[in-house]
């Protein structure tokens, strides 16, 4: 069985390398700051609104909140991979636009140590950019030996990149009721854009700058849990999240030609906010689960550039539900997971130094649990909103899918 378990990762990751290798343009707001910074949850997280800091599923790895780990028991290895594709639809005053991308979400592991301390590592995403969007404008001009005239232009964005991490995390039961965990990332890539005015009436040159950020850093983020069961059919799991502001390593290049043309180097100027959240789950019979999550990051105090205005604090709200008919049943439609969330949330980065309003999302989701084994099917669908359209606004879905393999490794077989 766990051949055959195998042999499918392998195809998924083959394919997902595929997929990742299409993903081109996206939404013209990856422009600001580092991209758009993605939220590494499960389909099953995502189909709860993104509920995740309290979870402790023995059937998933919760790479959100580092202490979750040890709800894994102490003969299971489990292995986690995750697809999603994106439908973008873009207004503007000018017209309507649709992307399709599809990605490679992460891969993750996680196994126990003891009874007590659990392992995990992989992969995951942590910032995206990728943009090819222009406009045409003139302005006014003035010659001495002639009347006022217009001088015709287009201007043009274009980015591409991202950031990527390679983690690995520890956690630590205590007690029976409390569980520690730390994450160590290693953060690396590198995000470039390019803006260029380029002029199409003869007599004016044109300009061009490109700017790129690459990165190459550690950070650390630290989970606490507190689990658990009263009157045997209320089980209550908190949960906490914090990382410290740090900076970010790496350097930039910013080359300007046309007027001006220079190079400008910069080393040490930028950071990681400090991330706060926290959440609770409520689960009544091991049927119903409601959960809520809070997590807000001071990108506002964060230098970008060297600056501490250009990003604006973020704070997300999420809210969930699960129900599961029977987990026990003997029919397999017993023992489906039914799943429900909606989110709201304030971008990062600013717009012509403007905050920007709330973005909002609602998500639907499915668990299938195979047959003869622990693993876990689990898709969502989400849609969302970004911006508004009196500017600019993006409505997508997004559809997540995700395979959690569980295997029970760590025993002795008998002859």
């Amino acid at each position: 069985m766990f051949n055959k378990h195998f042999l499918f990762v392998v195809v998924m990751v083959v394919c997902s390398g595929w997929i990742l290798a299409q993903n081109n343009t996206n939404s013209p707001y990856t422009r600001f700051g580092y991209g758009e910074l993605i939220e590494n949850y499960t389909a099953e997280q995502r189909a709860m609104g993104g509920i995740a800091i309290a979870g402790r599923n023995p059937l998933s790895i919760n790479t959100v909140n580092p202490a979750s780990y040890t709800s894994v028991d102490s003969l299971t290895f489990m292995f986690d991979v995750g697809l999603s594709g994106l439908i973008s639809q873009f207004q503007d005053p000018q017209g309507v636009n649709k992307k399709f991308t599809s990605n490679l979400e992460y891969i993750s592991l996680q196994f126990p140590f003891t009874r007590w301390m659990a392992f995990s590592a992989g992969m995951l995403p942590y910032s995206f950019s990728g943009y090819s969007f222009y406009r045409s404008d003139s302005i006014a001009v003035y010659h001495p030996d002639q009347t006022d005239r217009y001088a015709k232009y287009t201007q043009s964005f274009s980015g591409n990149g991202g950031v990527s991490q390679v983690y690995a995390g520890l956690s630590f039961n205590l007690f029976n009721q409390l569980a520690l965990g730390v994450n160590a990332y290693y953060m690396f890539g590198e995000v470039n854009n390019r803006r260029s005015n380029v002029f199409t009436t003869t007599g004016y040159e044109s300009s061009t700058q490109d700017n790129s950020i690459v990165v190459s850093n550690y950070r650390f983020r630290y989970g606490l849990q507190y689990y658990r069961v009263f009157a045997k059919k209320h089980d209550v799991k908190v949960g906490f999240i914090f990382e410290n502001k740090a900076p970010l390593g790496g350097e930039s290049m910013q080359i300007n030609t046309g007027v001006p043309t220079d190079t400008i180097n910069f080393t040490n100027n930028f950071d990681l906010p400090m991330t706060f959240g926290g959440g609770i789950n409520y689960t009544f019979n091991e049927k119903i689960t409601i959960g809520i999550d809070y997590v807000t990051q001071q990108w506002a105090d964060a230098r970008f550039y060297n600056k501490t205005d250009s990003l604006a604090n973020h704070s997300k709200l999420s809210i969930g539900a699960e129900y599961i008919p029977d987990i026990r049943g003997r029919n397999y439609s017993d023992r489906i997971r039914y799943r429900a969330g909606f989110t709201t949330s304030e971008p990062y980065y600013k717009v012509a130094g403007n905050v920007q309003p709330r973005n909002f999302g609602i998500s639907f989701g499915v668990g299938l649990p195979l047959r003869t084994s622990n693993t876990l099917i689990n898709a969502s669908v989400e849609y969302g909103k970004v911006g508004e359209r009196s500017l600019f606004r993006e409505d997508y879905f997004k559809f997540t899918l995700n395979a959690t393999f569980s295997e029970n490794w760590f025993f002795k077989r008998k002859l």
